[in-house]
C-alpha cells in the first residue's frame, strides 16, 4: 500500500509553498472517513471498495483525517482512539488497500466548500467512483453528500448501516467506533473484538519512564500511546510480541533478549509473553491526565528500551485504584499480579 499526504497530491491555491511536489494517482475508486479501529463495519466498505476497483481496473483507494475532526475541534473531550495512524495503515492494506491518502484536518480544510472538495477529488485525485456511508457529508459546514457528487457526476455507491446480526432484528445494533470504545472502557474486551473482526491490540515503542515500578521491584515497559487517551483503562491481561521494523514478529523476539535466565511467562500466541499491564493515570503516583501503558512482565527481565511490541488485551481485571501511598500500591500491585498469573494459568 502507498501512503500519501494530501499535501503531496493537490496544488495551489489549495497548498502553497514551492517545496510541495505533485503526485499523480493512478485512478481509483475512494472511500472517505475516519476508520478508527478498522471494524467490521469499516471492513464491509472496503470489501466494496476493493470489488469495485476490480471490476473497473481501478485502484483501490480511502482517505482518512488526521487529526480526525473532532480530536481537532475539541481535542480535550475528543472520543479516545482505538487506532493510531501507524495502526490504521497496517490494517488497511491488510483489507486490501491500495493507496491511503491522509488529509491535514486543518481550518483550511474544513472551510473547502462541497464543490471546492469535489473538485479536488476529480482533478486532484483521480477519483472516478466512491463508496461511502448513508449518512456521510463533507465540505464546509458539511453541506455534501453523496447525492450532491452524484449530481457533480461521480457515481456514489451507499453501504448501508451494518449491524452485528445480519438479519436486522430488534436486538441488532449498528456496528460502529462508539459502541467498540464503550465496550472496552466497561472491560468488555470479547464483545468489543467480535465487532472488531480481531483481538484489540495496541502497537508501540517502549520510551523512558520514572522507574517508579522498578523501586518497588515490578519494572515496566512503558509504552507509547501516541494518542491522546487510550480506549480502555484499568489493569488487565496481556501477551506481547516484539516487531522489526516491517512491522513483522520477530520469532521469539522477547525471549531472545531475556537475561540472567529470566525467560517470562509465555502468552497466548505464539512469540509472546505474557504481562501485566496498566492502562491509566496511575493516581497513587500522578496527579495529572498522562496517559500511560506500562507492562510488567513476571519472571523476565530484559533492556526494552526503543523496541517496537504490540500488546493483545487478553482480560480486565479491574479499573485503576487511587492507593494511600507507596506500600499500599506496592501491595496492590503484587496482588494483581498474583491474581492475573492465576488467571493465565487456568488458560
Amino acid at each position: 500500500m502507498n501512503t500519501y499526504f494530501l499535501e503531496q497530491l493537490i496544488a495551489p491555491p489549495y497548498v502553497a509553498g514551492d517545496s510541495v511536489i505533485s503526485t499523480k494517482l493512478n485512478a481509483c475508486v475512494l472511500s472517505i472517513g475516519n476508520f478508527d479501529g478498522v471494524h467490521l463495519g469499516h471492513q464491509a466498505m472496503l470489501a466494496q471498495v476493493s470489488a469495485l476497483a476490480n471490476e473497473q481496473n481501478l485502484s483501490a483507494a480511502v482517505m482518512i483525517f488526521e487529526p480526525q475532526p473532532r480530536e481537532f475541534f475539541a481535542p480535550a473531550t475528543a472520543p479516545a482512539r482505538l487506532t493510531t495512524l501507524a495502526e490504521k495503515q497496517v490494517l488497511l492494506a491488510q483489507y486490501g488497500v491500495d493507496t491511503l491518502i491522509v488529509a491535514n484536518f486543518d481550518s483550511d480544510f474544513r472551510a473547502l466548500s462541497a464543490t471546492a472538495f469535489a473538485d479536488l477529488l476529480t482533478k486532484h485525485l483521480n477519483v472516478k467512483a466512491l463508496v461511502l456511508g448513508d449518512d456521510s457529508r463533507f465540505g464546509h459546514d458539511r453541506t455534501g453528500d453523496s447525492q450532491f457528487l452524484r449530481d457533480y457526476g461521480l457515481p456514489v455507491t451507499n453501504l448501508h448501516t451494518i449491524a452485528d446480526n445480519a438479519d436486522m432484528t430488534s436486538t441488532s445494533q449498528r456496528i460502529s467506533s462508539t459502541r467498540i470504545r464503550e465496550l472496552l472502557l466497561a472491560g468488555d474486551i470479547a464483545s468489543a473484538n467480535q465487532l472488531l473482526g480481531r483481538e484489540y491490540t495496541i502497537t508501540g515503542d517502549v520510551v523512558g519512564g520514572d522507574q517508579i515500578g522498578r523501586t518497588m521491584n515490578f519494572p515496566t515497559a512503558n509504552i507509547e500511546l501516541s494518542r491522546l487517551k487510550p480506549a480502555l483503562h484499568g489493569i488487565l491481561a496481556v501477551d506481547v510480541v516484539c516487531l522489526d521494523e516491517t512491522g513483522e514478529v520477530i520469532p521469539d523476539g522477547l525471549t531472545a533478549l531475556a537475561t540472567d535466565a529470566q525467560t517470562g511467562v509465555g502468552g497466548l500466541r505464539a512469540h509472546s509473553l505474557f504481562g501485566t499491564a496498566n492502562v491509566g493515570t496511575r493516581p497513587s503516583v500522578d496527579k495529572g491526565d498522562n496517559w500511560r501503558l506500562e507492562v510488567h512482565f513476571p519472571k523476565f527481565q530484559a533492556d526494552l528500551y526503543g523496541k517496537t511490541l504490540q500488546v493483545r488485551f487478553l482480560h480486565f481485571l479491574h479499573g485503576e485504584k487511587n492507593y494511600d501511598g507507596i506500600e499500599a500500591l506496592r501491595a496492590g500491585i503484587h496482588q494483581d499480579v498474583v491474581d492475573l498469573l492465576n488467571w493465565r494459568q487456568n488458560q
